[in-house]
Parts: structure tokens; sequence; C-alpha cells
């Protein structure tokens, strides 16, 4: 579930004194590792969302606030993790990224022993704050990591990298949240007052053990960035604009303002069906499996996303962007519609195979909506990042349904999400008028 977005070229260019652009194939190895830890830490609340859900007893609305406070920061802290990024240069803002996360990761420690929901949250936003800022600052360097022409070359190896991340956490966390069969309240009461203390503690290790685990690689792997000796780049995402302009500017243009609602359904569409596919899998008219079980298809899901990046390269370059984003968003309308009127593994795999064509969307959408912008384009890729906040808002609101009208017809509200996506592919995307014509 990983938004890497593509962002514009840089002013600033990594040339030598020759005028010849220099090469770092070091240093993006090290920022795919990067893209890797942020790409698994997203997914990863696809496996903590039933465990949750099943501990606190929660309903789905309820248990969806995981991904409510995850992408509520992106909206909240990508213009502050701009600003940090201008101040502190690309280096020490990954490093502060990753440690801002790891503090995150360490605040599952009392969250799982208090057994306290608000708690589980407060670290999910330090947690996220941390990857907002990743993305600030990883984004650009990588443009940069050579020269403009192979930058989208550059970002798609670091996407891979970010998807395989995504592929794998929900086979993790199938093995470590959700290897402790959790219990009801009044199951719990049932137990002597040791047994009580035996199955909390290890209801908590199967939360704290991980994520301190993961603080540990996210701290060694700051310090590692801090010790290499990365390129010193210069930044251009603040200072390339020098306040002339402001996002309403860039906000006017259609093509731009249907983008970030395009960007804003899709991530929701896509956080939604991954949030819920745990507890839909594993219903008795679906898969009828464990929830253990149901996690390790989650990694199908990310993992055609992975599959369908490389594909999707290759039908980018033969095909109009425009109609392949509206022929994918067709076909997963109409998985969606399968999966919401079938049963057993018909519901299961159409469910499953959206995500091989989610894979271009974000992508794609991004690209057309800051596309003809010239010197808007920094505030309307502000923008897009900004709308990025649908994964927050349209996961509760199919909560909220599943509450009312059961799991299965709740994946409606991904149904019209893509019907909006199919709009965009076809005529949103459209350019009425942009501060720069058309060559």
């Amino acid at each position: 579930m990983a938004f890497t977005a593509p962002t514009a070229p840089p002013a600033a260019s990594s040339t030598g004194s020759d005028g010849r652009y220099t090469y770092y194939p070091m240093a993006l190895g090290v920022m795919t590792a990067v893209f890797f830890m942020w790409g698994f830490l997203t997914c990863l609340n696809d496996i903590l969302i039933p465990h949750l859900k099943a501990v606190f007893e929660l309903n789905y609305a309820q248990a969806m606030l995981v991904q409510f406070t995850f992408f509520g920061a992106y909206f909240l802290m990508s213009l502050p993790a701009g600003r940090v990024v201008a101040h502190l240069g690309y280096k020490k803002s990954i490093v502060a990224g990753l440690i801002v996360a790891g503090i995150g990761a360490v605040g599952f420690w009392p969250a799982a022993g208090l057994r306290w929901y608000p708690a589980f949250l407060g670290a999910l936003f330090v947690l996220a704050t941390g990857i907002t800022l990743l993305q600030v600052a990883a984004n650009p360097y990588v443009a940069l990591l050579g020269p403009e022409r192979t930058s989208s070359s550059r970002l798609t190896l670091a996407q891979a990298l970010n998807s395989f991340g995504t592929t794998i956490a929900p086979r993790f966390g199938a093995l470590l949240i959700l290897s402790t069969q959790v219990k009801s309240a009044g199951e719990i009461a049932q137990l002597s007052a040791s047994q009580q203390m035996l199955y909390r503690a290890q209801e908590a290790q199967a939360v704290q053990t991980p994520y301190i685990g993961l603080a540990v690689v996210l701290v060694l792997l700051a310090i590692f960035v801090w010790l290499f000796r990365l390129p010193k780049l210069e930044e251009s995402t603040e200072q390339a604009d020098s306040g002339r302009h402001t996002l309403l500017d860039a906000l006017r243009y259609p093509h731009v303002l249907f983008g970030v609602l395009g960007i804003f359904f899709y991530v929701g569409a896509e956080v939604s069906i991954g949030s819920f596919m745990v507890n839909y899998i594993s219903q008795p008219g679906i898969g009828h499996i464990s929830e253990q079980q149901a996690a390790n298809y989650v990694s199908y899901y990310w993992g055609g996303a992975m599959v369908g990046r490389f594909l999707g390269s290759w039908l980018l370059a033969k095909l109009s962007p425009r109609a392949l984003l509206a022929g994918f968003a067709a076909v997963n309308m109409l998985l969606l519609l399968t999966t919401m009127s079938t049963s057993g593994d018909t519901a299961m795999y159409s469910i499953i195979a959206i995500g091989l064509f989610n894979s271009i969307m974000f992508p794609t959408i991004f690209a057309l909506g800051i596309e003809r912008m010239g010197p808007l384009t920094g505030k309307a890729s502000s923008l897009l990042i900004m709308a990025i906040v649908g994964g927050a808002l349209v996961p509760y609101l199919q909560g909220v349904l599943a509450d009312n009208i059961g799991i299965q017809h709740a994946f409606v509200l991904p149904l019209l999400c893509y019907a909006y996506i199919v709009f965009y592919g076809w005529r949103g995307s459209r350019i009425r008028s942009a501060p720069v014509g058309a060559e």
C-alpha cells in the first residue's frame, strides 16, 4: 500500500563540473531499503486491524480508526514535513523520519501492555508522521540520483521494493500478530487469575515483539543512512517556489482538481479493500478459513499490485494512460460486483484480483494531475499527496456501512470510488487550461 509519488524533476540536478550527470548506484541501493521499510510498515496495518478488532471487541467503524489515524497523518503532516526537508536537507530528514517512525513503533509496547486502544492510535500517528517525512524527503532525493530523463525509472525501481515490502508484511503479521487466538471478555472472565495474567502477557507480546523488532531495524537503518556518505544534493521543494504561488492557484485548473479527487478515491478504495480483506475472506460464506490463513491472501492482493506495476509500465508505453486508467478501473468495478453477488472461491479470488488492476492507478492519476503545470507543479503535487487522506476517510465510512448492511454489501463504497476513476480517465483528466502549453 505504499504511495510513492512520482515527483516532478527538481530544479537542482546531480551534474558534475563538466555538465555530465553523476550516477549514484550505492546511494540508490540505500534508498530502496528505506522504500521497502515504509511499504512494510504501512501494509502491516491490514493485519493489525483484525487483531485489535478482536482484542477490543470493536465494530468495523471503530476498527477502521487505525487507517483513519494513519492516513490522517499524511494530510496533517505533509506540509510541515516539506518545511523540515527544506530546513534540514534530504539526508538528515530521512534519518529523522526513520527515528520518528522507530519512536512510534516503540509506542506499541506500552499500548499493548496497557491494553488501551487510544494508545495504539497515538503510536500509529507518530509512526505515520515518520513515514510521511520519509515520503516527502526520499521521493525527490531518488529523482536527483542521476539524469532527469531516467528519474522515473529510478522511482519505479524504488516503488518495486516498496511493493515488495507490502507483499511480505501480511505474512510476517500472520506469523506473529495473529498467532495468538484472541479471547472474548466473557472467555477471559472464566479463566483463573494466573491464567488471565498468562493470557494477557501472550496477547501483548503478539504485538510488542514484532513492533519492537521493527523499531530496532528502523534505528539501525537510520544509523546506517547517517554514516553512509550519501551525495549532498540540493533540495528544491519549497526553495524553488519562493512563495509566488498558493495551493488555490493550482486547484483552479480542472484536471488538477479532478486529479486530487481521483487520488482521494483511489487510495480510499485500495486501503479500504486491504483493510477489510482478512475479516472478509475468513467469513464462512467466503473463504471459511482462520484469520491467520486469510492474512496470507492479503499478500496476493498487494503482490498483484507489484506484478501489475511491471506489466503496466510496458502497457503504458504502448497505450493511452487515460484509456488504460479508465479500463483498469472498469475491470475493478466488475470484480467488486462479482464479489458482492457471489460466495466461496469466486467471491474470494475476485476481491484479491483487484490488486493487479490497482497497480498503475496512483502513478497514472498523479502524472495526469500535474501534467503541463509548469511553475505550479510543486503546488499541484502537494495537493495530490494531501489527498492520500482518502485512505483515512473511505475505510471508516465503509466500516459504518459494514456495521449496518454487512461487510459484503459494504464494498459498494469502493465500487463508487472506482466509478469516479473511470470518469477521471475518460473525461476528468482532459486538460482544459494549463500554465504550460502543449508542445
